[in-house]
């Protein structure tokens, strides 16, 4: 049986081999000129390749392969290798209907190097075969140079919610666009120690990643071209529309618990040996229990298919699943849940396109992304008028839990006139909608009465976008001319819903709600003395008072113009002008040009306006809830713009953020290299922050109270830097890509006027803002691949972040000077490298199975002591704080 099972495997051994054969050819394009960077891929798979500098291709694929060539701004081609050792192709250029343009141009003749502005184009499915990153906002932090995301602990909804920014700049300083249409963004906004303090943001997990066809990342101001919010750049997501094709993948993952650092402080509850194995089962808030190797055990299954619609139309669908448990560190008494929030979601999302007529189509695009979230608030510890004795005798740890809630719907048609004029009119809504459960907590004025849970409530914002756009190409004007004109209306609407009574109100001894504290007994805790606050612990209900629903309109009129004066010079113009019901109007431009010194070398350059007018959650959020400031509770109340509590303390009405930015850069190609490198600029005025704590003993049981401001002016200045080289050897391929940003943003100054800065946004809050993005960030991946088998290994290295603690809160009394507070204040991140590995091994044609480590010498974060504003030993810094994460993924294709 043996000897059978041997000659089996051999003749399957020499008929696989007999089947494969090496296919060479020239891509051109119409005019006869060889294309360099064309992708050559043998189609459901990920054998592929690239054309040098002459055009020209060599691959090595079974007899019956499919190639297909695909070049950014050409069509695609599909052509079977069946009795066919040479193939040429003529690609033609200019973009199909149901194709998009490239973010940063409305012309159909750009391609990545070929604008005057820095483009990034990232083909997700082949960086997702590379890594163990389940999430897009994780992904596009290893592959996107200037991109940065962070896990967040003990920041509220910010624990469920990744905030991401590209340059350092506020995550609602990007504008996201999904098949060029604008995406809405989320209605949380971040109000504690995270980056993008006081911003809001789009939520890019929100997107399957198994839907996206490629990431197009604009690194250029670009608000006279797309609108507000776009002053740090453009991310355009492309989603998939291949038909006759299943695809997915199925993976599991965790974490390694051995976290790396000296941990000498236990607490009563989720304590640590030694080694850094956690004690951490789960009741009622609370940790007691056992050992652990592993946590954070993460699952996701995905699939994508396609099909027919009609003789040329089709619909692209694609459910993702992703179950992902919590992540538990070492951390202080006072916070016995630090850790990675755990996450249960579903995602659905469709691309659709249906011809009408041979030059009009109908197109739809959309999804439905729920999450079901579970993080921990900080811990309540005997003795403490917070907690109720009968109900938790040893203390508790809270849970906040969200179920996030976020739709979209993209509608449109396409058309282009006998004149060459291309017309789409659209219409885009979206809805974000953040709901809060509190679980293992109570309310203690309800003392012994008090559920242990409570809906607390939450917050949502929608966003419908009406927009007609007018494009042409002249071939014959100059040396190629593209104009294009349009408008939008948008409508947003704003809201905060209260949850159950219980979560928000204060009661009396009679468990009456409080609505006259001087007539009403408040429940005193016989341990402390001290009055039982009211609400859920861990995060305090919206009540009545919280609730708003606020609406506000946009119009605006755009135009651009893309002038090819010779073969090697191009000039780029665009005008928007906008006008909100709420603050006004704005007009903003830009001008770019791009030189082709040589053949393989283009110089570009770019200066632009920009402004992002306030959100409406940054006018209208208000809150009053318990911050930990060095492990004490604090009452707070974050009061919104239009109060009368906010202009009682001299801050005046938000108005819009103005930018100007300018790049400068060069690309080149040489056959298996290319480069991008862009220096930039941008100065920001007005940035709209989150102020510091004042105090506020004017105001009934609260003790400090915040404000949104526009609060600085900040200049930022960098390089970006894309290295890439790829070789194809007789039977086997290399490539090595270095992604770097240096990045130094500096404050130019705090907009205090006579409140004191030191309050109104001092040391400790500017240096969140810096550290808003390390100073350098550099990836190289090295790949290797052979017929079965490939190989990834990553290195990311992270610079050096300086952050200072809740020190700065102490009294100066305790410090010889103000600097020396600094000093002794100051949490120093070193610099770290995170090295990733990753194997593939395809099995058959239509399996492949990856494995892999991302951190895999379980890197940590420099540890900190108990004044970190996370309250464990790391605060929440670009490269994580979870350690080492280990996984398998299957990959199919049918």
């Amino acid at each position: 049986m043996k000897k059978l099972y041997l000659l089996f495997s051999l003749i399957a051994g020499l008929h696989i081999a007999h089947s494969q054969k090496t296919v060479s050819g020239t891509v051109t394009n119409e005019g006869g000129t060889p294309l360099a960077g064309v992708n050559v891929v043998e189609k459901g798979t990920t054998n592929g390749t690239t054309t040098d500098f002459d055009g020209k291709y060599e691959i090595t694929v079974p007899e019956e392969a499919i190639l297909i060539f695909s070049y950014i701004g050409f069509s695609t081609a599909e052509i079977s290798v069946t009795g066919q050792n040479n193939i040429d192709v003529s690609l033609s250029e200019g973009v199909m209907l149901d194709e998009i343009q490239l973010v940063g141009s409305r012309s159909p003749k750009r391609t990545a190097t070929d604008t005057p502005v820095a483009v990034d184009v990232i083909d997700l499915a082949e960086v997702t075969e590379k890594t163990g990153q389940i999430e897009v906002t994780q992904l596009l932090q290893y592959v996107a140079p200037s991109f940065n995301a962070n896990k967040q602990s003990g920041s509220d909804g910010a624990d469920h919610i990744d905030p991401a920014s590209l340059r350092g700049l506020g995550p609602d300083q990007t504008l996201v666009l999904i098949n060029g249409k604008r995406r809405h963004q989320s209605s949380l906004i971040n109000i504690f120690g995270t980056r993008g303090r006081g911003n809001t943001g789009t939520d890019l997990n929100a997107i399957p990643a198994a839907a996206i066809k490629r990431i197009e990342i604009l690194r250029d101001g670009a608000s006279a071209q797309y609108g507000s919010d776009a002053i740090a750049g453009v991310i355009n997501i492309v989603l998939k529309d291949n038909i006759d094709e299943l695809t997915g993948s199925i993976s599991y993952g965790a974490y390694n618990t051995n976290a790396d650092g000296d941990f000498d402080q236990f607490g009563e509850y989720g304590m640590w040996n030694t080694d850094g194995y956690r004690l951490d089962t789960e009741k009622d808030g609370n940790q007691i229990g056992k050992d652990k190797d592993f946590d954070g055990g993460s699952v996701k299954v995905a699939a994508n298919y396609g099909f027919d619609i009609g003789e040329s139309g089709f619909a692209n669908i694609t459910t993702e699943y992703i179950n992902k448990n919590k992540t538990l560190r070492p951390t202080f008494d006072f916070r016995k849940g630090f850790g990675e929030a755990a996450i249960e979601g579903f995602n659905v999302m469709v691309n659709a396109a249906v011809p009408v007529t041979d030059k009009t189509e109908i197109y739809l695009f959309g999804g439905r992304n729920y999450r079901d979230t579970d993080a921990y608030a900080f811990t309540r510890n005997n003795p403490t008028e917070r907690n109720v004795t009968e109900i938790y005798p040893d203390g508790f740890t809270p849970r906040i839990t969200s179920n996030i809630t976020d739709n979209s719907v993209s509608a449109g048609i396409r058309t282009e006139t006998g004149s060459g004029w291309k017309i789409d009119f659209n219409n885009t809504w979206g809805k974000n909608n953040f709901h809060y459960f509190i679980k293992g907590t109570l309310n203690a004025s309800l003392q012994e009465i008090s559920p242990t849970d409570f809906d607390a409530g939450g917050h949502s914002l929608s966003q419908n976008t009406t927009s007609v756009n007018f494009s042409r190409y002249y071939d014959h004007i100059l040396h190629g001319m593209n104009l294009a004109f349009g408008l939008e209306y948008r409508t947003e609407n704003f809201e905060i819903f209260a949850g159950e009574e219980g979560s928000w109100a204060t009661y009396d001894e009679n468990g009456v709600v409080v609505t006259d504290p001087a007539n009403q007994t408040l429940p005193v805790d016989p341990v402390t003395g001290n009055t039982r606050p009211g609400g859920s612990q861990g995060f305090p209900g919206y009540g009545p008072a919280n609730e708003i629903d606020r609406n506000r309109s946009n119009f605006s009129l755009y135009a651009d113009g893309e002038f090819d004066l010779s073969e090697s010079f191009l000039v780029a113009a665009a005008a928007r002008f906008e006008n909100y019901s709420d603050f006004g109007s704005t007009l903003n431009g830009k001008l770019a040009a791009r030189f082709k010194a040589t053949d393989n070398i283009n110089l570009r350059a770019s200066v632009s306006t920009g402004f992002r007018a306030p959100s409406l959650a940054q006018i209208y959020y208000n809150l009053r809830f318990t911050d930990f400031q060095g492990g004490q509770a604090v009452e707070t109340l974050l009061s919104p713009n239009n109060s009368p509590v906010t202009k009682s303390f001299g801050i005046d009405d938000l108005k819009e953020e103005k930018a100007v930015n300018a790049a400068a850069g060069v690309t080149a190609s040489f056959g298996e290299f290319t480069a991008t490198i862009d220096g930039y600029w941008i100065s920001v005025d007005d940035r709209i922050v989150l102020t510091g704590n004042f105090p506020a003993p004017q105001i009934e049981n609260v003790e400090l109270a915040q404000f949104f401001v526009n609060g600085v002016d900040t200049e930022t200045k960098g390089l970006d830097i894309i290295l890439s080289w790829k070789k194809h050897f007789d039977k086997s391929r290399f490539s090595a890509v270095l992604t770097g940003n240096i990045n130094d943003m500096k404050i130019k100054k705090v907009n205090h006027g006579e409140l004191d800065e030191q309050i109104f946004f001092g040391e400790r809050d500017k240096a969140f803002l810096l550290a808003s993005a390390p100073d350098s960030k550099f990836n190289l991946s090295l790949n290797y691949g052979i017929k079965w088998f490939d190989a990834n290994l990553a290195f990311t290295r992270f610079s050096e972040i300086e952050l200072l603690d809740w020190q700065m809160f102490e009294p100066l009394e305790d410090f010889d000077s103000f600097e020396h507070q600094i000093t002794e204040a100051t949490d120093t991140y070193d610099t770290k490298v995170i090295t990733d590995l990753n194997l593939g091994f395809r099995l058959c044609e239509n399996l492949k199975l990856n494995i892999g480590s991302n951190n895999l010498f379980n890197i940590y974060p420099s540890q900190q002591d108990d004044w970190s504003e996370s309250g464990g030993y790391w605060d929440s810094v670009q490269m994580g704080f979870s350690g080492a994460f280990y996984y398998a993924r299957l990959n199919f294709n049918f």
